[in-house]
């Protein structure tokens, strides 16, 4: 279900560590019912492939995994699909027609500008399909909408790319966003996630300007049984440094900063943003390895201007888009994949742990068009 992870060892692997995952009753896990033996088959907790270094060549998951896989993917499509239910049923109307004219592309035009696609992905998806539909001969609007799902598939094709953790040790991860994004509940999900995956994780509250963000990253470091660094009042920067040096003595295998969320217009606000990233560069040679970006899908073209200034002041690595159901501007990805194609690496429907999930380009395609 949540397979992303691929964890790596340049030498020797460190000593294993049993962080208490199993302790998942808070989040109202299903007790499996006659897995097959593999130790990654719980019916919800996700099915993540982290390599060990040393038993996975021995161990059988790779044969088992498919088996409980299909079901919790399953669901998470239909909550996709629901989610994207707004867009692309201003998409569809445009195919219920029996001709293939120009009267259908410019309908077709308008409604991926509607569901904000942005001027230059429309144009481009919009001669792209042109194309597929001359190459393919095709006479029926309804296989044109079919062309232009693999139209669609293989623009955000470059953003489907997998978080790796492991390669460093510890992986520090930046996590910046707006206020209202989904920023500090993101993180939870994923820190849940990186713990059930039998990952060591370490928050680090460095949104200390907020007392509720310092409350809400402790409320999921109980329910993820992880240990959170955080200081009331205390200057962000500082908090990250001490994370990250907490997290190496520790041995931990993730650290991750929640920071407090700013505006790309509050210049002031971003420097200091640049600032812990330095800061976190000083605790650790090479970090933080990943900075993540969460938007929020609701808000269109502004996803698009939030990514590109953040990637200018700090250089992103990936992106989380959130509060993609009930949305009718799902095509902000086309538009993010078109003009700044940041790798997308979970999407959220909704506020359930299992409501965030892997971003796969024709799964988002089909959820959307078909």
């Amino acid at each position: 279900m949540f397979s992303f992870f691929k964890k790596k060892f340049a030498s020797a692997p460190p000593a294993p560590v049993s962080p208490p995952v199993q302790e998942a009753e808070p989040i109202g896990v299903e007790p499996p019912a006659a897995p097959p033996p593999a130790p990654v088959a719980a019916p919800v907790a996700p099915v993540v492939a982290v390599v060990v270094p040393a038993p996975v060549a021995s161990e059988p998951p790779p044969q088992a995994e498919p088996a409980p896989a299909p079901a919790p993917r399953q669901g998470w499509l239909d909550r996709l699909r629901n989610g994207l239910r707004k867009t692309g049923s201003s998409i569809a109307q445009v195919f219920t027609g029996t001709r293939i004219d120009e009267g259908l592309y410019e309908e077709l035009e308008a409604a991926l500008l509607m569901a904000d696609t942005g001027v230059r992905a429309t144009e481009f998806l919009l001669a792209d399909l042109k194309q597929r539909v001359k190459d393919a001969k095709a006479t029926d609007p309804q296989a044109v909408r079919t062309l232009l799902v693999d139209a669609l598939a293989d623009l955000l094709a470059p953003l489907e790319r997998s978080l790796v953790v492991g390669e460093a040790q510890p992986t520090v991860m930046m996590v910046v966003g707006v206020n209202g994004a989904g920023k500090t509940t993101s993180i939870g999900k994923l820190t849940r996630h990186l713990a059930q995956a039998e990952q060591r994780v370490l928050l680090a509250a460095a949104d200390t300007f907020r007392a509720a963000a310092r409350e809400q990253l402790g409320v999921w470091a109980d329910r993820a049984h992880v240990e959170i660094i955080s200081q009331e009042g205390g200057d962000p920067a500082a908090v990250s440094f001490d994370a990250v040096n907490a997290g190496r003595a520790r041995g931990v295998d993730v650290v991750i900063a929640d920071t407090a969320g700013r505006l790309p217009t509050q210049l002031h606000l971003m420097e200091e943003l640049k600032k812990i990233k330095r800061v976190i560069g000083k605790a650790q040679d090479g970090a933080p390895h990943e900075v993540l970006l969460v938007v929020d899908g609701n808000t269109g073209q502004n996803a698009l201007n939030q990514v590109k200034a953040f990637d200018e002041a700090l250089g992103l690595t990936g992106l989380v888009v959130t509060k993609l159901d009930g949305t009718a501007k799902g095509g902000v990805l086309a538009a993010i994949a078109r003009e700044r194609p940041v790798p997308v690496y979970f999407i959220g429907v909704g506020e359930k742990l299992e409501d965030l999930e892997t971003f796969n380009a024709r799964e988002f395609a089909r959820a959307l068009l078909e």
